[in-house]
């Protein structure tokens, strides 16, 4: 499977894992995802990933995720590359369609999700029949990207399906979540000289990732500070010692993923006006109630955000006064 035609579009950097805010009713809040796009932008992203399991994809209807994409597209109106997913199903012909949908948005790139390209865990021959089917049905000067999704099983890339996307030449983007460094720098060589560029989504490896040649940070928690994952890759080196307390704190606060993510964010963003609700379609129960003292762990993230925003903040201020 390989094509001569190399994709020249390029997703690297901080790309956020959109959010999908809803109204108390449950209807997507688009005044709330505008305010949410331009927070995104105002704050160190590079690109956006939209409709991705973040966006609670897996409980959107097909229009709702074809409009989603389309939306995110235009507000962003060229500022920076957006992909889209939704990619969701487990018929190969309903997966045409909603790739086409996401095609269709006018975004930068569609996100295929690896375990969709093998939904009945049979390995790399169907993989490869998979994948080879819905090439043949996508616009072929697309670019795309593949997805490691949690959801409804994590399916990791062998070094050789890898590689078999990559000699097709039109894959600009892997969100690796082997949440494993020795992977990610494998896949880095494996990448080298291709489009393809690996984001790691691991809060955990994330610096350590990104000095292993990672093209950048595609974690959860550029939901609440994308800017602060955007200074530890590009200027760490200024202040080594506050990029490695920065790191220790980034790792840390990921860490409450597990206590209710999405709704956790979507407190965080009610919090600071982006969004009105934090209802969840993903979410059937009271984050409040289950996670106990959760917005106390959320003061603790949101003042360590800004006390780290201040030093980032005073160490700029002091480099301009000593020029």
């Amino acid at each position: 499977m390989t094509n001569t035609k190399q994709t020249t579009a390029s997703v690297e950097g901080i790309v956020p894992v959109m959010l999908t805010p809803f109204d108390d009713a449950g209807a997507i809040d688009y005044a709330g995802l505008e305010r949410l796009i331009e927070w995104y932008i105002a704050h160190g992203s590079d690109a956006l990933f939209a409709v991705a399991q973040s966006s609670e994809m897996q409980f959107l209807t097909l229009a709702e995720r074809g409009a989603l994409g389309r939306f995110v597209v235009e507000k962003v109106a060229g500022r920076m590359p957006v992909v889209v997913s939704g990619h969701i199903s487990d018929d190969p012909d309903a997966q045409a369609e909603e790739l086409s949908v996401a095609a269709s948005t006018g975004a930068q790139g569609v996100v295929l999700v690896t375990n969709r390209l093998d939904p009945d865990r049979e390995g790399t021959h169907a993989f490869a029949a998979n994948l080879e089917r819905l090439l043949a049905r996508l616009p072929s000067d697309m670019p795309l990207g593949l997805y490691e999704c949690p959801a409804p099983y994590r399916r990791l890339l062998s070094d050789d399906e890898l590689k078999m996307c990559i000699d097709t030449g039109r894959f600009i983007m892997l969100k690796d979540v082997s949440c494993d460094l020795a992977t990610v720098k494998r896949r880095v060589a494996l990448a080298q000289g291709s489009p393809l560029k690996i984001l790691n989504a691991n809060a955990a490896i994330a610096w350590d990732a990104m000095k292993a040649g990672s093209a950048g940070f595609n974690g959860v928690f550029t939901n609440f500070h994308p800017d602060l994952y955007n200074w530890l890759r590009n200027d760490a080196a200024r202040d080594p010692a506050l990029a490695e307390e920065l790191a220790t704190f980034l790792v840390l606060a990921a860490v409450s993923e597990s206590l209710g993510y999405p709704a956790l964010a979507k407190m965080y963003h009610q919090r600071i006006g982006t969004f009105d609700s934090i209802r969840c379609r993903v979410i059937d129960y009271d984050v409040r109630e289950r996670f106990w003292a959760l917005d106390a762990v959320l003061d603790k993230i949101v003042a360590g955000t800004e006390h780290f925003r201040q030093r980032i903040a005073a160490l700029n201020e002091g480099e301009v006064r000593g020029l």
